[in-house]
């Protein structure tokens, strides 16, 4: 969120802390030299399902001997997920208190640092048949509306915007994640929803983002870290080299998301 209590550095000094296994040319090249086998399991932020789907892609077909493996989620889904016992080497979080979660309960190999920032924006129909033009509509009783439920980062971002526009929402879904407050629109259950600009970005012509100047007010920061207990800490180290690296961030920046402040 706008708080910035993890590290955010410029990508030269990111790269040996993001590995969180130790620096290693492979991590500062977003690439490996050696030969990686086995199951990469990567815990990821919902908002990241499509630019994390082509990371692994590329990781995969640079190792054809490695399976790269997502669950993407809620962030605090995760973060629970990983607390009581789930395995995993990789975690991505849309904010910085999901990753504070799993940091407190032991499970990183050494401090998470930001790779990429998210604002919400909010997502109607192509049609926009609500004729939706601002955050003051969220307090439109008669319009269909949908948000992040409270206790994943996009709904914590929303109370934080709705509070600095004054605006009293009146939400008739809240959804476990960015993505599942997206598809409501999509298939034209909603006539509108926050949701983050990357989203909006996924979703192409079949939906139009309107920005909204109260979204400055709550900057999602996304942190990353491989896991102290990861089974494969070598494609862990791989996969965040590869998120950091210039070919990584692009790849973020085409999705919608920001850099990170140098």
């Amino acid at each position: 969120m706008t708080t910035r209590a993890l590290p955010v550095l410029p990508l030269l000094a990111i790269l040996p802390l993001a590995a969180c296994t130790g620096s290693s040319d492979a991590a500062q090249t977003g690439g490996t030299s050696e030969h990686l086998t086995g199951t990469l399991t990567v815990f990821a932020a919902a908002s990241l399902t499509d630019v994390f789907t082509e990371l692994g892609g590329r990781l995969e077909d640079e190792h054809p001997d490695l399976d790269v493996q997502f669950n993407f989620a809620g962030s605090s889904a995760l973060a629970t997920q990983l607390t009581q016992g789930a395995p995993a080497d990789v975690f991505a979080s849309a904010d910085e208190p999901q990753m504070e979660v799993v940091t407190a309960a032991g499970l990183e190999n050494e401090g998470p640092a930001v790779f990429a920032e998210n604002v919400l924006e909010i997502a109607v129909p192509a049609d926009n048949p609500g004729d939706v033009t601002g955050l003051a509509d969220f307090a439109d009783a008669d319009l269909a509306l949908a948000v992040c439920a409270p206790d994943v980062p996009c709904g914590a971002a929303a109370a934080q915007v709705f509070e600095a526009a004054g605006v009293a929402a009146a939400p008739d879904t809240e959804e476990e994640d960015a993505r599942a407050a997206l598809t409501k629109v999509e298939l034209g259950e909603v006539d509108a929803a926050l949701v983050y600009a990357s989203d909006v970005r996924s979703a192409g012509s079949a939906v139009r983002g309107i920005e909204f100047p109260e979204a400055e007010e709550s900057i999602n920061e996304y942190p990353i870290c491989s896991l102290a207990a990861a089974p494969n800490t070598e494609a862990a180290a791989a996969f965040i080299g590869l998120v950091v690296s210039a070919e990584g961030q692009a790849a973020l920046e085409a999705a919608g998301f920001r850099a990170p402040p140098a």
